[in-house]
């Protein structure tokens, strides 16, 4: 981890640039290395503020707080750093399924999981109603492309039944068709 302390208005000590660095490599145990942080101390007429960036894992995170103390201000701005960086790990372990090295062809296990209330529910944010317009698959591909938008809902003309065009994420296009 490469920590790099500046003094703006303030004398250089080796007691606040030691206790800065040591209070910022707390965050080693969250990310991985390459770990870039920068630190700005400075003091503004009465105001002791401390200043943190930090870049890894692809994650910028800053912090910036100010008190009557400079160590207070470090010890306030390496908890909110650390805090945030927590937060961003947890999120990115929810989102992100891990491997856990079970054989993937036997059945899944689809009971409900059980939810802390740390964790946010999965909520609708927008609904929209969608006319699905009689057409030929054909066309509906070439109304997709023609398009920006990433599916296309239509009702297939040979089946009179509701189809989704999509993009994949291979450049293909996937369909939907339902089912009654």
């Amino acid at each position: 981890m490469q920590i790099n302390v500046t003094f703006r208005h303030i004398e250089p000590s080796l007691a606040l640039r030691t206790y800065a660095e040591d209070k910022i490599s707390r965050i080693k145990k969250y990310l991985e290395e390459p770990i870039e942080a920068h630190v700005v101390l400075k003091i503004e007429k009465f105001r002791h503020i401390a200043e943190v960036l930090i870049l890894a894992d692809g994650m910028r995170i800053n912090g910036k707080e100010e008190t009557d103390d400079m160590y207070s201000a470090i010890d306030v701005v390496a908890d909110t750093i650390e805090g945030q960086v927590r937060k961003g790990k947890d999120k990115s372990r929810r989102r992100k399924p891990v491997n856990t090295g079970k054989d993937l062809t036997s059945p899944v296990d689809l009971s409900p999981v059980e939810t802390t209330d740390e964790e946010e529910e999965t909520r609708i944010i927008r609904a929209e109603q969608v006319y699905a317009k009689p057409m030929d698959l054909d066309e509906a591909v070439m109304q997709l492309n023609l398009s920006s938008g990433e599916f296309m809902v239509f009702t297939n003309r040979l089946t009179n039944r509701i189809n989704v065009l999509y993009h994949r994420k291979d450049g293909h296009i996937g369909l939907i068709e339902t089912v009654s």
